[in-house]
Order: C-alpha cells, then structure tokens, then sequence
C-alpha cells in the first residue's frame, strides 16, 4: 500500500490548504482529533501537531515506538503529565488487543494482561475508549473461528465493564472486521454497554468493501470515528489520500454521521507516513507538517459541507 498526499490521478486535489488553524469542533457535538503517533514518533512532535492544528483532542497508540501499555512507569507518567501541561484530551486508546498481530490461535493471557494494564492507564488519561479488533484467523474453519472470537470477546467485554472501560471494535482486520452480520452477532452475543464500535471510513478501500454501505448497517452503534481516505490504481495498489481525495466516500460518511446524530470525535488517521500493519514508518521530518495539512483539509471539508448550512444539533447520543 502506498501513499499519495497530493490525490494523484487526472485532477488536482480538490483541498487548496490555508495556513489557518482551524477550531477544534467539527459540528455541534462532535471534535477533530487525531492519532498522535501518525504525525511523529515521539510525543513532542504529536502534541506539536495537535498544538499547530489548533484541536484539544488525541488519540494515543504509540510513544517512540512503545504501545500505551509497553510504556515503563516513568516514561508513562511522563507522558500523562505533558499531554495534561498540553491542555489536551485523550479521547481513545488503541490497543493491540485482538489486532493483526494477535490471530485467533495466539495466546489469549497476552490481551487480558494488556486490557489490565490499560485500565489503569486509561483512568489516568481521563478516557474510557480503548480500541480493540475481533482476530485474524489462522488455520481455523469459519465455525470454529466464530465461536473462539466471540467467546474471547466476551471475557473481555466483561473485563472491560468491571474496569470501567468501553471497547471499540474497528472495521478493520478479524472475524467481524468487514460485515456488518457479524459486527450485530458480536454486540448481541460478547456485548454489553462496555461494547460499542469505532467506524473507520478508509478501511473500506484496502479490505474490499462499500464503506458507507457498511456504516448505513451499523450506524446506531457507532461511537468513535476514523477519518482516512484511499483509493485504489489500476493495478490494484491501494494508496492513501487527502479526505475527499479518493474513493472511501468521507463526505457521504460525515454527512450521514451527522444527520443521525452522532455525537463524539472524527479522529484522523491519514497513513500518509505511518501504516502500522505494512511495518511502513516514514514520518520524519515531514510528518507533523503532513499530519497538519491533512487536517486542515479535513476541517475545510467540514467548512464546506456543513458548517455552510443547518447541522441538525439533536438526535441520539453516542459514546
């Protein structure tokens, strides 16, 4: 999978960005925020980004290359104290629990003892939200593999409701990655009120699938939002884009996010330097300034969409 900030294809990016630093609301009841790590490794260039992007939301999955749990107590507590001096909200945790790396045959102890740790990290932080997947399969039928998932799901919802915590399954890869059946068959049989699901509007592209049909299926439940964007080129490489740039629908998605009332964070995710599954991390340099552009394109998408005519301001709660 590639990267391709400038929409490459036969036009220009429609996203002429300013220089402006755009409010941290999207629309009523709803804030940007963004993964800090995908805008550079270490935590000072993630809060730069968010300071230059003028938003008061992070989401947290790396620190120097050490997942939120990994981090030893001190350089934890460092990190709590600068993103509290920052002014800062976390609005979610991505864990590794049940992701790519943690097939459905791996050993289970590894996720019990990460939502443990989280727990407690995630009290300090100020967030209830901890993003999870639904595991890879690995050799299994799809019956068996099913029934492993959704027994391991609910251990650890219920885990997660002891502790306080709510997880946020994500479109992305496991059993319930990419339909929609069987997202409704884990929230009815593993989940509870510490179950809801995270809606990443790009994950469509790379996985086969109609992201915004996906999202009309499942809208209900949906508490946390990725913004990322992506097509895919005649030679069936998947490359990332600006919002709006590629084929993932995101106006489409905002707007129907909007309309149903939905009420939380457009969370960015741009992968335009940093792809986590691929092993793929060139954020550099650059990678603040890349990570700011992409939301300033982001926020004048919004500008434009909604915030030029009436936003429905009710509707139902999620989150």
């Amino acid at each position: 999978m590639g990267v391709d900030l400038s929409g490459a294809g036969p036009r220009e990016s429609w996203c002429g960005v300013t220089g402006d630093a755009p409010s941290g609301r999207a629309a009523p009841g709803i804030r940007f925020a963004g993964i800090g790590d995908e805008a550079a490794a270490d935590l000072t260039g993630q809060l730069d980004a968010l300071r230059r992007l003028g938003w008061t939301a992070i989401e947290l999955r790396t620190v120097d290359g050490v997942a939120v749990a990994d981090l030893d107590e001190r350089a934890f507590a460092a990190l709590a104290d600068e993103i509290a001096a920052a002014g800062l909200d976390v609005v979610c945790v991505d864990s590794r629990i049940a992701n790519w790396n943690r097939p459905i045959t791996g050993r289970f102890e590894d996720d019990v003892r990460e939502l443990r740790r989280l727990a407690r990290r995630c009290a300090t932080l100020g967030t209830r939200f901890v993003r999870v997947m639904s595991y890879p399969n690995s050799g299994l039928d799809e019956e068996e593999w099913g029934r492993r998932v959704l027994d391991r799901m609910a251990r650890l919802v219920r885990q997660a409701e002891q502790e306080g915590l709510v997880l946020l399954h994500e479109n992305c890869s496991g059993w319930a990655g990419a339909r929609a059946d069987r997202m409704h068959e884990l929230l009815d049989r593993a989940g509870g009120p510490a179950l809801r699901l995270l809606f990443d509007i790009g994950n469509g592209v790379p996985y086969g699938y109609d992201a915004r049909a996906l999202l009309d299926e499942i809208i209900d439940h949906v508490a946390h939002v990725h913004v990322k964007d992506a097509r895919t080129g005649p030679d069936g490489r998947v490359t990332y884009t600006l919002p709006g740039d590629g084929e993932s629908a995101v106006r489409s998605c905002l707007r129907a996010l909007v309309d149903h009332g939905y009420t939380g964070s457009w969370s960015i995710e741009p992968h335009t330097r940093l792809q986590p599954h691929e092993g793929q991390d060139t954020t550099g340099a650059d990678g603040v300034a890349e990570f700011v552009r992409y939301g300033r394109c982001l926020a004048r998408l919004v500008r434009q969409e909604f915030l030029s005519d009436r936003v429905p301001g009710g509707g139902g709660r999620h989150g």
